[in-house]
């Protein structure tokens, strides 16, 4: 079965007229509706408006023109179906072959600040969808099924299909956008579903913006496979990684993979801790991850002098680790980090020398992308028959944020020390105590169910790696409930403190820091991370 008839009807013009032209020269009838009509009849090519196809004028201001049988007849009959098509032959219904839509733009009309209700109810698409599901529900048959296309980018896959040997899409492609279809069409409702129930439940002035509510009832998320994964964190879970339907730029799903092995669970995971903590920097940086965690975090003059200095933190976790850049990596930084075990190295982009020394390690996976702003919407956490759902933790902080609470202030070195420290605990599984100085961490402690303990352990850390932590900047993620651990930090060598404040022993812990001439911060922010 070849295509002989094609029902155009775009939101998103982009491309239509070529491929229509393309489906004209193969000989292919086009019917069309409003603004793709016009514009397929101002480019010089035969089409037919549906109204003339159905007999039927659209009517109610253009909410009703395709709702129609010889619309959705020519659309859902089985063409391998002798009494379908008898159907059709005794309606006169031609059959429609090929539909090209895609919808009101609905998400678009509702990111608009000025948006009212009217707008967005306007742009609920209706016909739309009916005729998209029709069409991807007769993908496929032995004579061949109905070929639906609601991305322009799919365009040339059908003509290439159209111009081989069986003459028509193969059933793999139709059966794929047909997929897309649905994928698109479930993604559009539930975003007027969670728009919808966002709404307060006074009735909103015709006029006005109407209030949202910040958690709306229903929440609709949808995912695109992006691979399968060998497995999950342990060999006994399955797994694959999923993307959002649309990747900001800077994310870590928009990743390119120059070299190595696949992708593992972990990888994954790991590298997406490096990444969002590396690029939260301004200056140069480098961060070296294991299990979640940063091992070492260090600014530096160019990539190989922060490299040096955050591997000078922690060797020994270092291995096996995620190393990541926010600044291009050139041949001295890759022969560098090619001295080390490590499983994935990330960064905006690699000097051509750079990827010929990294070449020699085959298994290292080097990705590339943007460091960009983007920021996930959501930050998510599933539990026992639900998700934990809430915004980013991405509060920037600079000197101007913070309250010196001690009779001694910081100084502006260790002030710029502070806010390193207090940038890399964000970053750190809670309990987080980091120890730094001189742009680079000294000590970290790290997901302890004592404050005390991490203290402990990024001190013990300090020393193992030779690295002093006299004069040292130290960054709580939350308050210190009690003396205790302000007494264990000084001890170790700080000199300063940055922490939340907020305990209810705040006096306690601002008299230990004056007693142990300590400068100590407030910032009024916390930063637990689970």
């Amino acid at each position: 079965m070849t295509i002989q008839t094609a029902l155009l009807s775009v939101s998103d013009k982009s491309g239509i007229v070529e491929f229509a032209q393309a489906l004209a020269q193969r000989g292919v009838t086009l019917l069309s509706t409003g603004g793709t009509a016009s514009l397929l009849r101002q480019a010089g090519l035969p089409v037919t408006e549906v109204a003339t196809h159905t007999g039927s004028p659209e009517i109610l201001d253009g909410r009703v023109k395709t709702l129609h049988p010889r619309i959705h007849g020519g659309l859902l009959a089985r063409r391998d179906d002798p009494q379908h098509m008898q159907t059709l032959k005794d309606q006169d219904i031609p059959p429609i072959d090929l539909l090209v839509v895609n919808l009101y733009p609905f998400q678009q009309t509702i990111a608009r600040p000025d948006c009212i209700l009217a707008d967005a109810i306007e742009n609920i698409d209706i016909g739309g969808p009916a005729m998209l599901r029709s069409a991807a529900k007769n993908h496929g048959s032995a004579q061949g099924g109905v070929t639906v296309v609601i991305d322009p980018a799919d365009y040339p896959r059908v003509l290439a299909d159209m111009d081989g040997p069986a003459r028509q899409p193969a059933y793999g492609l139709r059966l794929e956008l047909a997929a897309k279809v649905y994928a698109h069409t479930a993604a559009y409702d539930g975003a007027i579903a969670t728009y919808l129930s966002s709404l307060a439940d006074a009735e909103p002035a015709p006029a006005q913006v109407p209030a949202r509510e910040p958690w709306p009832r229903v929440l609709t998320v949808q995912m695109q496979r992006q691979q399968a994964l060998r497995y999950g964190e342990n060999p006994h879970q399955g797994a694959a990684f999923y993307h959002d339907r649309d990747i900001g730029e800077g994310l870590l799903a928009g990743y390119q993979q120059i070299q190595g092995k696949a992708l593992s669970y972990n990888n994954i995971a790991d590298a997406d801790a490096a990444w969002e903590c590396v690029r939260s920097f301004d200056a140069t940086a480098c961060v070296i991850v294991k299990h979640a965690n940063p091992c070492g975090v260090a600014l530096g003059a160019d990539p190989l002098a922060a490299y040096q200095q955050a591997f000078k933190t922690d060797p020994t976790s270092a291995f096996g680790g995620i190393i990541a850049f926010n600044a291009p990596v050139d041949e001295a930084t890759a022969q560098a980090v090619s001295q080390q075990f490590l499983e994935v190295l990330i960064a905006p982009a690699y000097t051509g020398a750079a990827l010929a020394v990294l070449a020699a390690k085959k298994n290292v996976r080097v990705l590339q992308l943007p460091v960009g702003t983007a920021r996930n919407a959501y930050d998510v956490k599933r539990v026992g028959g639900g998700w934990l759902v809430q915004d980013p933790d991405g509060r920037p902080l600079d000197a101007a944020d913070v309250r010196v609470v001690t009779q001694q202030a910081p100084t502006d070195a260790q002030m710029q020390d502070l806010l390193f420290a207090w940038n890399v605990a964000q970053y750190v599984k809670s309990n987080a105590i980091v120890f730094c100085g001189q742009r680079m961490t000294l000590g970290v402690g790290a997901g302890q169910m004592s404050r005390i303990d991490s203290a402990r352990i990024a001190a013990i850390k300090a020393e193992k790696a030779g690295l002093t932590l006299q004069g040292s900047a130290v960054a709580s993620d939350a308050f210190f409930p009690f003396r205790d651990g302000l007494d264990v930090v000084a001890d170790a060598g700080a000199t300063c403190v940055i922490q939340p404040g907020g305990s209810i022993r705040d006096d306690e812990v601002i008299a230990a820091a004056d007693e142990r001439g300590i400068a100590m911060v407030f910032t009024g922010t916390r930063h637990f991370r689970h």
